[in-house]
C-alpha cells in the first residue's frame, strides 16, 4: 500500500531537483550574459589600443593614423575614427602629417589555427617595413617563433613588393624558402622547426599585397589628400 506513495514522492522530489538544475541554469546563463555585456566595451577597448600600438610599430616614425575603407567601386575613402568594416586599411602619418606608410591587417590558415598579422607598407619605397603578429595559436617554441625571433622578423624591415609598371601585380612574388637560403629581399628566411607556420606567413603576405598594393597605388592621391587636410 506505500508503494504508489513512495513513487510519488520520488517524482516530486525528482521534480523539484530538475525545477533547481534549471533555475540554477538559468540564472548562470544569464550571469554570464550580463558579464559579456558588461567587459564588451572594456574588451573593445583594449583590443583597439593594442592594434593602434602595432600599428605604430609596423609604421616606425608614425605617431598618428586614419582609418581608410575601400567601397564597392574599389575606390579607397578615409573614415577617421572606429569602424568594423573588414576593408580597411589604417595610414600612418607623423607629428608633421608626412605618410609613412600603410598597415594592413591580414590572416590566413597557419598550422594550428588561423594566423592574423598586421605588417606595414611605405608606397614610396614600395617595400614592407613592419611585420606584426595579432593573433595567433601556432606550437609554442616552435610555430610561435614568427612573433618572438627577431631574424625572423627582419625578413619585413625591407621587404621588396615593387609592382610592375602597369601597377596590377607585383615584379616578384612573396615566397618562403628555408632557413639560411634567403637570397633575394622578396624572400622570406623560414624557421628551422616552424616551416609551415614561417610559410603560412609568406602566403599571407602573398595573398594580401597582391590585393592591397595596387589599390594603394591607384588612391594614393586620397592618402596624400587627407595627409594635407590634417
Amino acid at each position: 500500500m506505500n508503494a504508489p506513495q513512495t513513487i510519488s514522492q520520488e517524482n516530486t522530489g525528482s521534480m523539484k531537483m530538475l525545477q533547481a538544475m534549471v533555475g540554477i541554469g538559468l540564472i548562470c546563463a544569464l550571469l554570464i550574459v550580463l558579464t559579456y555585456e558588461g567587459t564588451l566595451p572594456r574588451v573593445r577597448y583594449l583590443k583597439e589600443e593594442a592594434l593602434q600600438k602595432a600599428i605604430f610599430q609596423v609604421l616606425p616614425g608614425s605617431n598618428e593614423s586614419v582609418t581608410f575603407l575601400i567601397d564597392e567601386a574599389g575606390e579607397i575613402i578615409a573614415q577617421p575614427g572606429k569602424n568594423e568594416s573588414v576593408n580597411k586599411v589604417y595610414a600612418g602619418y607623423t607629428a608633421e602629417g608626412r605618410l609613412v606608410g600603410v598597415a594592413i591587417e591580414a590572416s590566413g590558415k597557419g598550422y594550428a589555427d588561423v594566423i592574423k598579422v598586421l605588417y606595414g607598407y611605405d608606397p614610396a619605397a614600395e617595400k614592407v617595413i613592419g611585420f606584426h603578429v595579432l593573433e595567433s595559436k601556432e606550437t609554442p617554441g616552435l610555430g610561435d617563433k614568427i612573433e618572438k625571433d627577431k631574424s625572423f622578423q627582419e625578413n619585413f624591415k625591407k621587404m621588396d613588393v615593387k609592382l610592375g609598371a602597369s601597377g596590377l601585380s607585383k615584379e616578384h612574388p612573396i615566397i618562403a624558402v628555408k632557413s639560411g637560403l634567403k637570397q633575394n629581399s622578396w624572400e622570406v628566411d623560414g624557421i628551422t622547426g616552424a616551416t609551415i607556420s614561417s610559410r603560412a606567413v609568406a602566403s599571407i603576405l602573398e595573398q594580401s599585397t597582391s590585393e592591397w598594393l595596387p589599390l594603394i597605388r591607384k588612391n594614393m592621391d586620397e592618402f596624400k589628400i587627407k595627409q594635407l587636410d590634417e
